[in-house]
């Protein structure tokens, strides 16, 4: 059952050529949950097992966590297999599930805008999300290459940027860090 916190809902874009998209939706997510709201997180393209897949297990039932993914790295120069637009169409169909259930007070649709980029899924299918929320429900978009539709829908964007990055320097991503 969710919360009666939540009296409305906006839509929140999480956007830009940095790291910190995943990682702001999920303290949303865990400061939601310091106040009694429940979390929905679908992970568009991530089929990795990441840290906040064992973090968001401690923190049942206030967070669930859903891939929709491989364990491999898809290309923008390679066209999408089919697997992985049925996976992402599966996705986005559970995800909207998750919104419209009534037990979820915030939906975080992770990495969309990036499966939006790889064709995996439509601008209207975004815009669609944003028209017909509930309107006691947030959710938010996180990846890169937000279309500039859903920013024209969205109550509140922010775009990471990248000042100074290590990445640069030749350091991979860390487990606990950046995985």
């Amino acid at each position: 059952m969710k919360s009666d916190v939540l009296k409305k809902g906006y839509v929140q874009v999480y956007t830009g050529n940095c790291k910190g998209k995943t990682t702001a939706s999920l303290g949303l997510a865990f400061r939601a949950m310091g106040q009694g709201l429940k979390t929905y997180i679908g992970q568009f393209m991530k089929g990795q097992c990441y840290g906040e897949l064992k973090s968001a297990e401690m923190c049942k039932p206030y967070i669930t966590i859903e891939q929709y993914g491989k364990d491999t790295f898809t290309h923008i120069q390679n066209p999408p297999l089919e697997e992985d637009v049925k996976m992402a169409v599966e996705g986005l169909e559970k995800a909207k599930k998750a919104m419209f259930s009534g037990e979820y007070d915030i939906i975080i649709f992770d990495e969309i805008n990036i499966a939006h980029h790889y064709n995996l899924i439509t601008t209207e299918e975004m815009v669609d999300i944003i028209k017909n929320k509930p309107e006691d429900v947030e959710i938010v978009f996180t990846g890169r290459h937000a279309p500039q539709k859903v920013i024209e829908f969205a109550d509140l964007v922010t775009e990471m940027v990248s000042v100074k990055h290590y990445y640069d320097k030749g350091i991979i991503a860390r487990d606990g860090i950046e995985k």
